[in-house]
């Protein structure tokens, strides 16, 4: 599980990782997501202008931590690509009982 950096809160599953060729850290979807619903997750979306060109930010929903962009050329199942900046994220691994 990937968990923000500032806040611990859960963002994204390494069953939803993948390697999309930018050296990104990226995902199709993030974690908490039932169907397209993303109202139960640690991630908002929010526009940003900031780059010449309108795009999206996401970022932490507990904290206000910028996490990266969303873009829409990512893979199927939700066609979306969650390009996040890998210091925004702690990486702590499945704990077995």
């Amino acid at each position: 599980m990937y968990h923000c950096v500032c806040c611990n809160a859960a963002l994204f599953s390494s069953e939803t990782k993948y390697d999309s060729g930018t050296g990104w850290p990226s995902f199709w979807q993030i974690y908490g997501t039932v169907d397209s619903d993303e109202t139960n997750t640690n991630v908002l979306r929010r526009t940003d202008n900031s780059m010449g060109s309108t795009g999206t930010e996401v970022i932490c929903k507990k904290c206000d931590a910028h996490l990266g962009h969303v873009f829409d050329d990512g893979p199927e199942p939700t066609g979306h690509r969650f390009c996040i900046n890998s210091i925004a994220l702690t990486f702590k691994p499945k704990t077995t009982e």
